[in-house]
């Protein structure tokens, strides 16, 4: 592999998978990030104020446009509906309380200095706009492996979602080494906590949920293996299948590249066909341009898949859902080494140098076009122009 893939991307992994990494004291014995692509640009920058609820129910009528509206330190953001018209919000966080999430608003998450914490703090709202706390249902400790682990570094829950399977909650996460797949016992997403398939589920990163039409489930993790479950969720019914994009794309060093992206996939169904979703950086190294969201097309859950395609700029580990009109959204968050960059003249502006993204910290949320066209290709594209064009930097052509 190329060393610029090695020190950008499988760096990014090990951070997020947590293998731990030893601080570097200078002067003063300040703690510094000893990965340079995990090092934020310093800034007194605060995040800005979400839009007002007359912008958003506007957007969110008109469907056209990202909307912003949530604030608080988040990665990974995931909503869904619930069966009770609630819509629910989770996504990796800091623990409750911590103030760091107020004094250092643009931390990246990653390396020594991450604040991300032990916590599944969830919120629910019934219109997007206002957004009441649930506090933190599941904790490392609530998972089977988690409260074995000592070490702070490596007590962390990264990218949770939680998904309504028709009588209780399932919730998923990781780190790969803590990974879960935990169950309510009703309705109300909070504990006790079950785990069916105990350590049968294995070191997953970044594990998602698919159920299919006839109800039966699916694992997916990495980028990407997709597995079926048993239906009670106690083991696999089957073996994994790796799920590739049609084709290859040349990577920095030139050897072709096959994978949909490096972390964050997830599937849903759009006119009977499977969608694959997964994240990749716009160049194909750790950390360099836009954090951006794919998709490829299958007939088959476990394919072939059809060629890699673009959904948009800054939607990397974005979750595509739906509202209650049935329309198409995808989740967005702050995920870069310096503060949110203006969104005027983005489509030209080339990001290659460093870690950019025009998403203010908190949520965002971003309309999908999402159909079938006459001929039976799947779209699944960006509305908003400043997510759904390409930048310069984008090392695939589409």
């Amino acid at each position: 592999m190329h060393h610029s893939i090695a020190a950008g991307l499988l760096l990014s992994l090990s951070c997020l998978l947590t293998q731990g990494v030893s601080p570097c004291c200078a002067a003063g014995d300040e703690v510094v990030e000893p990965n340079p692509r995990f090092r934020a640009v310093p800034t007194d920058r605060q995040p800005g104020p979400v839009m007002d609820a007359e912008t958003i129910r506007a957007g969110l009528e008109s469907h056209d446009r990202a909307l912003y509206i949530k604030s608080g330190w988040i990665r990974d953001p995931y909503i869904v509906l619930g069966p009770d018209d609630w819509y629910y919000l989770t996504g990796t966080q800091p623990d409750e309380g911590d103030p760091r999430e107020a004094a250092d608003p643009y931390n990246t998450g990653l390396g020594v200095k991450s604040i991300v914490g032990e916590q599944v703090r969830v919120y629910r709202s019934r219109d997007l706009i206002d957004w009441e706390p649930l506090g933190a249902p599941f904790t490392l400790d609530d998972s089977i492996r988690g409260r074995r682990v000592s070490d702070p570094q490596r007590r962390l829950i990264w990218a949770p979602e939680v998904h309504w399977l028709g009588e209780r909650w399932a919730l998923v996460h990781c780190p790969q080494y803590v990974a879960s797949l935990a169950l309510t016992e009703g309705k109300e997403l909070a504990g006790p906590w079950s785990h069916p398939m105990g350590r049968r589920l294995g070191r997953r990163h970044d594990p998602s949920l698919f159920q299919d039409d006839d109800g039966a489930l699916y694992l997916l993790w990495g980028n990407t293996e997709i597995a079926p479950l048993k239906a009670d969720l106690s083991d696999y019914a089957g073996p994994s299948t790796r799920i590739d994009p049609a084709g290859d794309r040349p990577g920095p060093d030139g050897e072709p590249i096959q994978r949909i992206g490096h972390e964050g996939a997830t599937m849903i169904k759009v006119g009977g066909k499977y969608v694959h979703l997964g994240t990749a950086w716009s160049t194909d190294q750790g950390r360099r341009g836009s954090y951006n969201l794919y998709y490829c097309v299958a007939d088959e859950i476990t394919g072939p898949y059809g060629p890699r395609k673009f959904v948009g700029r800054f939607l990397g580990h974005g979750t595509p859902f739906q509202d209650r009109q049935g329309r198409w959204w995808c989740t967005a968050f702050f995920n870069g080494n310096l503060p949110p960059v203006p969104r005027d003249g983005i489509e030209q502006r080339d990001l290659s140098d460093n870690a950019y993204t025009i998403n203010e910290q908190g949520v965002t949320i971003v309309p999908l076009d999402v159909r079938t066209t006459d001929a039976g290709e799947v779209i699944v594209r960006a509305k908003d122009p400043a997510y759904a064009t390409p930048g310069p930097d984008e090392a695939q052509r589409f």
